[in-house]
């Protein structure tokens, strides 16, 4: 058995020598998504108040009078790849934005899917 083995050797050695990769903006982009008053909206995913943030939205408040499709539109624009099923916690972000008093069973993504 080899040293290897047991020890990964990257371990061993420090990545200052290593080119920066794009992990670290996407780690901070994930740290703005985290921190942004999006996800005050229950079962947010991260990963949608990022898209959300990206096409310049960065209150829940500014979701209100809009359509969950046309939201989805503009995020596609910018990024044509994004799956589908992002579209059911637009919904849900745009009925916490417009109600004061929420339904407890519309809190949830899965009460959006159409």
């Amino acid at each position: 058995m080899a040293i290897e083995d047991i020890i990964p050797l990257n371990a061993f050695f420090s990545k200052k020598n290593e080119p920066e990769t794009g992990d670290k903006k996407k780690k901070k982009a994930d740290k703005e998504a985290l921190a942004s008053p999006l996800m005050r909206i229950p079962r947010m995913d991260v990963r949608v108040a990022r898209d959300l943030i990206d096409i310049g939205i960065k209150e829940f408040y500014e979701l209100e009078g809009r359509s969950a499709e046309s939201v989805f539109e503009e995020i596609q624009k910018k990024r044509s790849d994004t799956p589908l099923w992002r579209l059911p916690y637009l919904r849900l972000a745009i009925y916490f934005s417009e109600n004061d008093n929420h339904d407890q069973s519309m809190l949830h993504p899965a009460y959006w899917e159409m």
